[in-house]
């Protein structure tokens, strides 16, 4: 298996090496084409012919070399920006529709304006997708001067406009927008009654940043609209409660890898006793049972300052990845509510859900998709497989000559959390900045408690404190700086040595430049690449380092401290082959990772293919391709939408239980399939039964005023938010065979032995 790893290896680099080669090539085209001596009504003639040029036919890889000179030309003027030869290479990558893998600190917001300009010459639109919208307004601003002086528009999209501005914005030839915010402005046109209302255009061009936490991290995390909130009752506490008098072991037992928690025999039968509800297996106590599982899962599973914060009564939920507050994102099937009765609060009313769509489907409605990051070899197999994305490998502009160091692995948190406040004192003493990387909220509040209590002054950045976080990024490269981050530090922001002081940057340089330090490894070997990424930048110097113990939740959980049984001890383990366990640990993590990702590909594909049959029909409608009196075109959209919100409703009902069916030995995803099947083939009937019945009541009436008289209308108001997946992810091992074995026990044994109420 090595061996063909290997060799795999070897044919993908050669790959790369043939691609790049290309693109050098054609990048000393670019430079040949000098525009230099040319003045501005010069330039501005040639970017008007691009135009026509492109708008009347020709492929735009004829034009590339003089788009690019172009652009090469006028961010020199307009920004003072010379574009390095492998920015020009990526912009050529891009365009080829490829994922450029460009280190952190190589200018990939200026690699993305060449290609940007180049497909909007077709005047089609293209969308730039950022990672939140202080990024998108900051790129708009920014490269704005270049696209505006060669005669073309550009926007950005802010979460809050109007729809009006969201138009203008959309309208114009380049637009920056989040992912989120993009897919949420489409989910509002899939239910809009007049065209008019609507604020996209049709799709084209897409070049996605921060490309690896959006195309695989986010990539299947649901984006849902909602009608008007309803009332519903609140009996959270009651089983908060419940929860709370349940033991591990006990009555309840976690799958091998502490990712879900399920009741056992005794666990059922004590909650049945507080519930005072007999069998909880019985079909009509379902719900009672789906709502002691949420609540069981939100008491053992989710951890506060870790997984969630609480902040001005609210419950924020953190993102994984990042450490940042996850803006706008619930947890689904009632653990929001779990998780609100859990911390003594009110949950949100829930609301109708109109229409659902994952980022991965809606980047899908992109023709043309490319993207860029720091960090993408790794996961290079997940691009190709589920974007057809292949990924190339973009040299810096400076040698890289960051020292990554190995793992200090010890063997319990203590000794490792010793370890840490000795090296950062130390470093500190220096003057050296450093940047160290926590796990959570929680984690970076007790390193910076146990560094105060050394006289180390820190800077702390996490979910508790993240509108400072440009300003402490700004600072982090001073000297003497200290800063303890929950893995957010420098998305979309570099960390500059001497903080942008040249004077300050040449003492830092000579004291061996940005120091990085990871206390703890993660899941995904990209997320410990992003960290090390902060350092090093431009041919910077730098170091990397990660502390690991034994003890830590990752290699707990597949057992590193029984396999390897080392005394306890203050000092590092010395053993070389720790590290590359730790390695295979990740590489095994990140393979389950993409095959939760392929399974839960599998419920929601149909689901999408579905959808956009409906929404075809839709959109005919709407865009009056099918001759229609307004009436009939009222009408049948209403319904259109009514039923698919059925639809989903349905969809959801059986996704909740479908694991069920492997008990009776059958495929859930099968089984998944044929049930909404046959729910989606009636549904064209219902709509064509009740637009008949509904136009028959309006007698042909176009009044707009009999429409709503008879309910014809849009949700007085709406609200979009972000499903995060992580209980449908886990749920997969929720049924395991001590599971299976107490189900059928306890059907089958009760009604013999008179159960029903111990």
């Amino acid at each position: 298996m090595n061996v063909a790893f290997k060799y795999m290896k070897k044919f993908k680099n050669l790959d790369n090496q043939h691609k790049l080669k290309g693109y050098r090539n054609k990048m000393l085209l670019v430079r040949k084409r000098n525009l230099e001596a040319w003045d501005e009504k010069q330039l501005l003639a040639e970017s008007l012919r691009l135009q026509r040029e492109a708008k009347s036919g020709t492929p735009l890889d004829e034009l590339l070399v003089d788009a690019y000179a172009l652009v090469c030309e006028t961010a020199k003027r307009k920004l003072g920006l010379q574009p390095y030869d492998v920015q020009i290479m990526a912009a050529i990558a891009l365009h080829e529709r490829l994922l450029i893998e460009q280190h952190t600190g190589e200018g990939k917001t200026l690699s993305a304006v060449m290609p940007a300009y180049l497909n909007a010459l077709t005047g089609e639109g293209v969308h730039v997708l950022t990672f939140n919208d202080y990024l998108a307004n900051r790129d708009a601003e920014w490269m704005g001067p270049i696209y505006r002086f060669l005669g073309l528009t550009v926007n950005s999209v802010q979460a809050g406009m109007s729809a009006s501005d969201k138009q203008k914005a959309y309208a114009a030839d380049i637009t920056y927008v989040t992912a989120k915010e993009a897919g949420f402005d489409f989910l509002r046109d899939t239910i809009a009654l007049s065209e008019a209302d609507t604020v996209h255009r049709p799709f084209h061009y897409v070049i996605v940043d921060e490309a690896d936490s959006l195309l695989l991290d986010e990539a299947r995390v649901p984006l849902v609209i909602t009608g008007d909130s309803v009332s519903s009752r609140n009996d959270g506490a009651r089983f908060a409660d419940v929860a709370r008098q349940l033991e591990q072991d006990e009555h309840y037992d976690f799958d091998e890898f502490q990712r879900n928690v399920y009741l056992n025999e005794a666990g059922s039968a004590k909650a049945e006793s507080l519930l005072g509800c007999g069998n909880l297996y019985d079909s009509h106590n379902s719900h009672l049972l789906t709502s002691l599982n949420c609540a069981l899962h939100v008491e053992t599973l989710l951890k506060k300052d870790v997984d969630y914060i609480v902040r001005n009564g609210k419950i924020e939920l953190i993102e994984e990845y990042t450490g940042r507050v996850a803006e706008n994102r619930y947890l689904p099937d009632g653990l929001q509510a779990a998780l609100a009765a859990k911390e003594g609060l009110q949950p949100l009313a829930d609301g109708r859900i109109l229409g659902m769509i994952t980022l991965q489907h809606f980047l899908s409605l992109y023709p043309k998709i490319c993207g860029m990051t720091a960090t993408a070899h790794v996961s290079e197999m997940e691009f190709e497989e589920i974007y057809a994305l292949q990924v190339v490998q973009i040299p810096p502009n400076r040698p890289n000559i960051r020292i990554d160091h190995p793992h200090r692995i010890y063997t319990h948190k203590e000794a490792k959390l010793k370890a840490l406040v000795q090296e950062i004192s130390s470093v500190h003493r220096m003057g050296r900045p450093i940047l160290i990387g926590t796990s959570s909220v929680e984690e970076s509040d007790m390193l910076a408690e146990a560094l105060a209590a050394t006289g180390v002054p820190c800077h702390v950045l996490n979910a508790k404190n993240d509108a400072k976080e440009a300003e402490i990024i700004a600072k982090a490269g001073e000297i003497g700086a200290v800063t303890v981050s929950t893995n957010m530090a420098g998305r979309g922001v570099d960390i500059r040595l001497g903080g942008g002081n040249p004077l300050q940057a040449e003492v830092v340089a000579k004291l061996g430049g940005l120091y990085v330090i990871g206390t703890h490894v993660n899941e995904s070997m990209r997320i410990d690449d992003q960290l090390r990424g902060r350092s090093g930048r431009q041919g910077d110097p730098g170091d990397s380092v990660f502390f690991v113990s034994l003890e830590d939740e990752l290699l707990l959980r597949f057992g590193m401290s029984k396999a390897i049984r080392a005394p306890r001890q203050d000092e590092a383990l010395e053993d070389p082959v720790l590290s590359r366990q730790i390695v295979h640990v990740q590489r095994v993590i990140m393979g389950q990772n993409f095959h939760i990702r392929q399974e839960l590909n599998g419920y929601s594909d149909m689901v999408e293919d579905q959808r956009r049959i409906l929404h075809e029909e839709r959109l005919g409608i709407l865009k009056g391709e099918t001759p229609m009196s307004p009436s009939e075109q009222r009408v049948r959209l209403f319904y259109i939408d009514k039923f698919w919100a059925d639809h989903l409703s349905y969809i959801s009902y059986i996704r909740e239980g479908i694991h069920l069916e492997s008990l009776a030995s059958y495929n859930p995803i099968d089984e998944f399939h044929v049930q909404i099947t046959q729910a989606y083939e009636q549904i064209r009937d219902k709509i064509n039964k009740s637009s008949a019945d509904m136009l028959e009541k309006l007698e042909g009436s176009n009044d707009p005023a009999k429409w709503e008289e008879f309910g014809l209308k849009s949700p007085a108001s709406t609200r979009t938010y972000i499903i995060n997946d992580q209980y449908l992810e886990n749920r997969r091992s929720s049924w395991t065979p001590m599971t299976v074995f107490a189900f059928w026990i306890r059907k089958i044994a009760r009604p013999i032995f008179g159960w029903s109420k111990i």
